[in-house]
């Protein structure tokens, strides 16, 4: 019973009695990545573009996205909880109300938002609420966290038109948080291009095998 009950509790998100009071200072991570060597923490300058994504497990959304020619860096972290500065073994409690997420720099003359917003859509499925597949839990639900109005807009017209093929084909609504990007929270050295240093470790991406109608100018 306890287990069914602890299992229970990490598909909802904490209440102000039971969450996670965190640490005012941030945990170590990687200065460099691993895969380019750019600074992980780079800001977004000379034109370049931030935006977070969570799709599941953050090990292979962090490939995905840094394998796209135009995206110029990407990190792994926990964003839109409420525990300050959460280490990965909080956030597995259900206990910090935090998303894996992956930050993405782009570089919008190189790769379009709309094709990253296409790749998101047809990568993983949006329609499972608080999980991703066999991996349950507050940590895994699906969530576009954006920087610019115009992201935003653009995030939800495509929730709108991908929701609409989806509903076509039977299938779920769809259940992607899109917000305004909350404090990100880089998460330990090992998690940052966890594929890369590890290349047979696990990867939960799969889509639904709808392609999603947003245009793509890259």
């Amino acid at each position: 019973m306890f287990l069914i009950d602890r299992l229970t509790s990490k598909m909802k998100m904490p209440t102000a009695e039971t969450v996670m009071p965190g640490r005012p200072d941030p945990l170590p991570t990687a200065e460099n990545h691993f895969v380019n060597g750019r600074p992980i923490a780079a800001e977004a300058v000379d034109g370049k573009e931030v935006v977070f994504f969570g799709m599941g497990c953050f090990w292979g959304v962090e490939r995905l996205f840094w394998e796209q020619q135009g995206v110029w860096v990407t990190a792994a972290g926990y964003q839109s909880g409420t525990t300050p500065n959460p280490t990965y073994s909080e956030v597995c409690t259900g206990l910090t109300g935090h998303n894996e997420t992956v930050r993405v720099v782009l570089d919008p003359s190189e790769i379009s938002f709309e094709k990253l917003l296409k790749l998101f859509w047809e990568t993983h499925d949006p329609t499972q609420g608080m999980r991703q597949g066999n991996d349950t839990g507050t940590q895994y639900r699906s969530g576009i966290y954006t920087t610019t109005p115009q992201q935003k807009l653009q995030a939800e017209a495509s929730r709108d038109a991908y929701g609409q093929a989806l509903a076509q084909k039977g299938k779920g609504a769809i259940t992607t948080e899109i917000l305004e990007a909350p404090t990100f929270y880089f998460a330990e050295e090992y998690h940052q291009q966890y594929l890369a240093k590890n290349p047979e470790g696990y990867c939960n991406l799969g889509g639904v095998g709808i392609a999603c109608p947003v245009p793509t100018k890259a």
